[in-house]
């Protein structure tokens, strides 16, 4: 991700915007970009902007990340007064006055980010609901409401698809999470097939292996306690959850077919990007400490098409 973690905070030209706009997750937005006006296009890329900002900051600043935190808010306020010194919020300040975008889903995403400085391990799978109605589902209702298409009905249907999205991420990002001490895998889920949060640690601390970009990843040779049972109960647990992101992407259907134009191609793209990931992950037999499973762009497209084909039915 990111080298350059240091330089938040010490001067106003604090982000480096095209750099944090390639980070990862960014493959979904990437499809529904390619079917947006400018206008819109410019719009998401403000939000998405943001958000990317966020995540960094909570995940790779090497200082006070509560204190960079508590400054990102500040600035968010800048931006609302039409003052901000960062490019990323300078960028969204036209789209906080164009699509009147409130300021609470925001800070929502930066609280999600001063959540993972507290919290370590999630035990329930209510509670890591909890985390993505801050984490997950603020962008979705900010992506309703740059398109201007914001109802109860399309924000509950946006709320599953984004809680979906979000645990897909974490289950791709496995590995790199639990060797930073997060483990976004609810114990009882794990528990529930023979498993722990401190077997899947030490199946990670145990491998000793880095992959690409400074990955950890967890060969067929890692070592832990009782390796082999653990690593089956992660695989069985990964299985479980994508049972649970699948049934909630599923009303990504209902979704695309609610919304219209250009943005019913703009949904589809995120909610299409959520089903290839989970047919990669499949295909991989939910083996993802090995390496997060991705999405070739070629069944990214044909998940896009038959979801299209899906919503007209």
């Amino acid at each position: 991700m990111m080298g350059s973690a240091s330089l938040y905070l010490a001067s106003p030209e604090l982000s480096e915007a095209t750099r944090v706009m390639a980070g990862r997750g960014g493959e979904n937005f990437q499809v529904a970009a390619r079917v947006l006006s400018r206008r819109d296009r410019r719009h998401l890329l403000a939000v998405y902007g943001f958000a990317r900002l966020a995540d960094e900051i909570g995940d790779e600043y090497q200082g006070d990340r509560l204190a960079a935190l508590d400054w990102l808010e500040g600035e968010l306020d800048r931006a609302y007064a039409g003052r901000a010194r960062d490019p990323l919020l300078r960028a969204l300040q036209g789209t906080l006055v164009e699509c009147e975008l409130p300021r609470e889903p925001f800070v929502r995403l930066i609280d999600a980010n001063r959540t993972d400085q507290r919290i370590a391990r999630y035990e329930t799978w209510e509670q890591l609901k909890d985390y993505c109605a801050l984490s997950a589902k603020p962008v979705g209702e900010l992506v309703l409401r740059v398109f201007g298409l914001l109802t109860p009905a399309r924000l509950a249907l946006s709320d599953g698809v984004c809680t979906a999205l979000q645990v897909i991420e974490h289950v791709q990002d496995l590995a790199e999470d639990v060797a930073r001490g997060r483990l976004y895998l609810p114990a009882e889920d794990l528990a529930r097939f023979g498993g722990s949060h401190e077997q899947l640690s030490n199946l990670i601390a145990g491998s000793g292996q880095e992959g690409e970009g400074g990955v950890v990843r967890v060969g067929a040779t890692a070592r832990g306690c009782g390796s082999q049972d653990a690593r089956s109960a992660v695989r069985q647990t990964v299985c479980f959850e994508m049972d649970r992101a699948a049934e909630l992407l599923d009303g990504g259907v209902a979704l695309v077919r609610a919304v219209p134009g250009r943005a019913k191609l703009a949904v589809a793209g995120f909610v299409s990007g959520g089903r290839a990931a989970l047919g990669a992950i499949e295909r991989a037999d939910f083996e993802v400490l090995a390496g997060p499973p991705r999405a070739s762009r070629g069944r990214r497209a044909l998940a896009l098409g038959r979801l299209l084909a899906e919503s007209l039915r």
